[in-house]
């Protein structure tokens, strides 16, 4: 199917997520990292025949492990975890050093590159449909965001693409979904714990991810 083919399934998420397993079976892939939006669309899919993964970069926060058990053990699902590799991890500490990202933008993207794009690389092989949580809403390069794209030869679906923080905070309370317990200590966006700081009222959702830094938050996985 084409992006404009795609685009003429239905609105509706559970029965989109159906026409994609019957057009693409066994070639659709979810990666979660465990944020209200993911948690939203791991409940939505969680008896449906899409594999899920999520990426431990190994400097998750514990919160993000504790999750993790919680999620798999409410939905009974099974959550592949992909883990960056050893030799490049190491090459980057003894040359960089443990913390070397705080350096510059380069180095931290460097960081990101082998601990979250290369894993979620072979993460993604063999699919075809990529389902990811990312909603138009959470930061101004992200605005234009379509519910169905294409990045690298995959088609990425956006389920949530067009939906609000009030919608998305509803459906959560609606539906009993577990999230980070962070979230009530003003964590908004949740990456790697030295990445990562709670936000005060008023601040972009995306302040508090590479705080030091001027950019455009992202760490390379979304090409936008």
């Amino acid at each position: 199917m084409t992006l404009e083919e795609l685009n003429w399934l239905p609105t509706d998420i559970d029965q989109c997520l159906d026409g994609l397993i019957s057009g693409f079976p066994n070639q659709i892939v979810f990666t979660t990292s465990l944020s209200k939006e993911d948690q939203v669309i791991t409940h939505l899919l969680a008896r449906k025949n899409i594999r899920i993964v999520t990426l431990d970069t190994g400097r998750h926060f514990p919160e993000i492990y504790d999750l993790l058990h919680r999620t798999q053990v409410k939905y009974g699902v099974k959550i592949d975890v992909f883990f960056p590799q050893n030799e490049a991890v190491e090459s980057y500490v003894n040359s960089f050093g443990v913390n070397g990202f705080y350096n510059s933008v380069e180095a931290r993207k460097s960081c990101c590159q082998i601990r979250k794009v290369e894993p979620l690389q072979r993460a993604l092989i063999g699919a075809r449909i990529w389902i990811t949580g990312l909603r138009s809403e959470q930061s101004e390069n992200r605005q234009s965001l379509q519910r169905f794209e294409s990045q690298n030869g995959l088609v990425k679906y956006n389920p949530l693409a067009d939906w609000s923080q009030q919608m998305l905070d509803v459906y959560i309370a609606e539906n009993n979904i577990p999230v980070n317990s962070l979230h009530r200590k003003g964590f908004v966006s949740i990456g790697c714990a030295p990445c990562t700081r709670a936000i005060e009222p008023g601040e972009d959702p995306r302040s508090g991810r590479w705080w030091w830094e001027t950019s455009k938050k992202e760490c390379g996985i979304h090409k936008r």
